[in-house]
């Protein structure tokens, strides 16, 4: 999905929402326990709920992986059940790879050639090991590199934040020097919704770029807040919410109450978007 697709879509469905498919096999509601594959069955009736008000679903991986093979098959059924919906939504591997290049070549053949098992339309990729880590995850046409640059968690301190003899925070040369790497048609940053203070300074130096926006919701973030310093004329922003949505309830009626979350912060975002 290029970046013209993805601007059309937020526009129509008045929304830039991002459901995280973080589906903790320990967290599912009882009643799809019994079910040949619990996370799918839970998965494909978050889906099917929340299709109306969200632009992107974002599956991390690691809720996958830990299951080993039969957590990959849930999440290839899940993909390719999201390719029903190929021109609905946005999907995004959260995986934060990066490695030297020939390792992530593969990575990149993994999770967005559209002829493996996935066929992703972006990944989130990790910066530390620079350009030639990062390079491989660009050849694909209309996929997107989203690189972490500024995150929400409580460790973005230990390193994000120092500064080289110029003054310059890491974060800020992560989205300085990436630009050399990939432009604003697939290349977005992840910048979690905890730091909407730094918002502003984003978009001094990425102006038109798409961030991926994290911490909304369970996290404690505003979106009110990313709303007033990120937005663009394009939208610019994905805003996700995981666990405010699909774990909002455990009961049989945990697809309904994530349908009503995921409307509520469509009713917001379309508020933003006029």
């Amino acid at each position: 999905m290029n970046r013209a697709k993805l601007t059309e879509l937020i526009r129509r469905k008045k929304s830039f929402l991002c459901v995280g498919l973080d589906s903790d096999i320990t967290k599912l509601p009882e009643c799809v326990m019994n079910s040949e594959d619990p996370v799918f069955e839970f998965n494909k009736a978050i889906i099917d709920a929340t299709m109306p008000y969200a632009a992107a679903y974002k599956p991390n991986l690691a809720f996958y992986e830990a299951n080993g093979l039969k957590g990959l098959n849930s999440l290839k059924k899940t993909m390719d059940y999201l390719k029903n919906f190929k021109d609905e939504c946005f999907t995004i591997a959260d995986a934060k790879r990066g490695d030297i290049g020939n390792t992530s070549e593969q990575y990149a053949k993994a999770f967005l050639s559209p002829e493996g098992d996935f066929d992703f339309d972006a990944m989130t990729i990790a910066p530390y090991m620079g350009e030639d880590s990062v390079k491989p995850f660009t050849v694909y046409p209309d996929k997107w590199v989203i690189l972490l640059a500024l995150t929400s968690n409580k460790g973005a301190n230990d390193f994000q934040f120092t500064e080289d003899k110029e003054g310059l925070r890491l974060f800020e040369k992560v989205l300085k020097q990436s630009q050399q790497w990939a432009g604003k048609d697939n290349l977005m940053f992840v910048c979690g919704a905890t730091q909407a203070s730094m918002f502003t300074r984003i978009r001094e130096i990425a102006p038109e770029h798409f961030l991926l926006v994290p911490g909304v919701g369970a996290q404690g973030g505003s979106l009110a807040e990313v709303c007033k310093y990120g937005l663009t004329k394009d939208c610019g922003l994905l805003v996700n919410s995981s666990r405010g949505i699909i774990f909002a309830d455990k009961s049989e009626n945990y697809a309904t109450v994530a349908a009503q979350k995921a409307r509520e912060l469509q009713e917001e975002m379309a508020g933003y978007l006029k």
